[in-house]
């Protein structure tokens, strides 16, 4: 993928060489002259101009590039690259950090942002997933909650535990994306035993993530 970088700090650096070492083509956008050390990332195309300006995303040709991670330390500058992407460029996907968590709110498609990346929630997210099993465990959500992932691990006295994955009642708007069992990934097939600690991770609606945690609870048989 071509990848558009807004904001060439320290988050911005780190997501761009995990993009390149990963074969992806990134350009970082900063408009601090300070910031742009193209020796910090030497693979990336730098680009020094405000990416809040229209002009600017025409010379950087942002319509060529299939994502766009606004990524500055700027809660407004953040919502505004995410709206000319989405509606100037026609870019496919867009994701944008939260700075200030009581801002998150406004990260909705009506800002243009298809993922909102929010610090202190992913952090909380994987307290919960490292220490919580038998319940629901949100870890992210997108298009502003119309889908999450979310994860469960199988406690020791579930019911499924050596039976097969397609005798699992899943609610409604349900997919089941991966299992996890110690150090594998398992990709999910109806032949597939269950077995205790096993890690679920779902895409689920958050309607239906009660009904998901009382399918594989214990009291279900």
């Amino acid at each position: 993928m071509r990848v558009a970088i807004v904001g060439a700090g320290a988050v911005g650096r780190s997501i761009a060489g995990e993009l390149l070492s990963n074969g992806h083509t990134v350009m970082l956008i900063e408009k601090d002259g300070r910031k742009v050390r193209t020796r910090a990332v030497p693979g990336a195309e730098w680009v020094q101009a405000d990416a809040c300006e229209v002009s600017s995303l025409e010379e950087a040709q942002l319509a060529t590039c299939d994502v766009v991670v606004a990524a500055t330390g700027d809660d407004k500058a953040n919502l505004v690259v995410s709206l000319l992407a989405k509606t100037e460029f026609a870019v496919n996907r867009v994701v944008a950090r939260v700075k200030d968590p009581r801002n998150e709110w406004l990260y909705t498609e009506a800002w243009g942002v298809d993922v909102a990346v929010s610090t202190p929630r992913v952090l909380a997210a994987l307290v919960e997933e490292a220490v919580t099993v038998g319940d629901v465990v949100r870890l992210m959500s997108f298009r502003k909650g119309a889908a999450n992932l979310v994860e469960i691990t199988l406690a020791e006295d579930t019911p499924w535990a050596g039976r097969p994955l397609g005798e699992v009642p899943l609610p409604r708007e349900t997919v089941l994306t991966a299992l996890l069992r110690g150090d594998r990934v398992i990709t999910p097939s109806p032949d597939e035993p269950l077995e205790v600690g096993d890690e679920l991770l779902f895409v689920t609606h958050a309607d239906v993530e009660e009904q998901l945690q009382q399918v594989l609870s214990a009291s279900v048989v």
